[in-house]
């Protein structure tokens, strides 16, 4: 695994083994990014959620994110975080939570303009996580929120006040890009 683009184009990133994480690959990256790049001016605070290796956020942070909030529930995975974040010298532009992403929505407390869900495909309580942000003060009304799922389990097209703005397909993998209704 690498990073595909920015200032650290190329640098290669630890993977965890031995656990249920699924590292998105480098093609559903690309089109995250790629989507954002089009829709996002704002890239100063950055939220990294079911983070696994926190090849995500740190693609962002190559990509000129400001700071990004890595949350990750498996110790194995954490430890993968920090010593990714310290190779790529980027410790000091983040924050690494080990804690459940339910936990973690209830103790952060910053206004993110992006955020990054890569949930297990097989999560049951994805469509609650996107709810619980809906009605949460991490979502304002120009942040977008980036869902990475499973295309044999279809999110909602509205969750709260956040709606889909735009879906993608690359094979089994879909990401949906949900905004507040506001924002539209």
């Amino acid at each position: 695994m690498r990073v595909i683009t920015g200032n650290l184009k190329g640098h290669h990133l630890k993977a965890p083994s031995g656990t249920q994480t699924r590292p998105v690959t480098d093609l559903m990256r690309g089109a995250i990014f790629s989507i954002l790049e089009n829709m996002v001016d704002d890239w100063s605070l950055v939220l990294d959620l079911f983070a696994g290796s926190g090849a995500l956020g740190i693609e962002a942070l190559s990509r000129g994110a400001g700071w990004v909030d890595f949350v990750e529930s498996e110790r194995k995975c954490c430890a993968i975080i920090k010593e990714n974040l310290a190779n790529t010298k980027l410790t000091s532009q983040s924050s690494v939570f080990c804690s459940r992403v339910e936990k973690a929505l209830g103790f952060l407390d910053k206004e993110y303009n992006i955020i990054l869900m890569d949930p297990p495909y097989a999560n049951p309580t994805t469509g609650d996580i996107i709810m619980q942000l809906a009605a949460s003060r991490l979502v304002g009304a120009k942040t977008t929120l980036v869902v990475s799922h499973s295309s044999r389990l279809p999110l909602n097209q509205r969750y709260g006040t956040l709606r889909v703005v735009k879906e993608t397909r690359h094979g089994d993998s879909a990401i949906a890009i949900y905004q507040k209704e506001a924002a539209l």
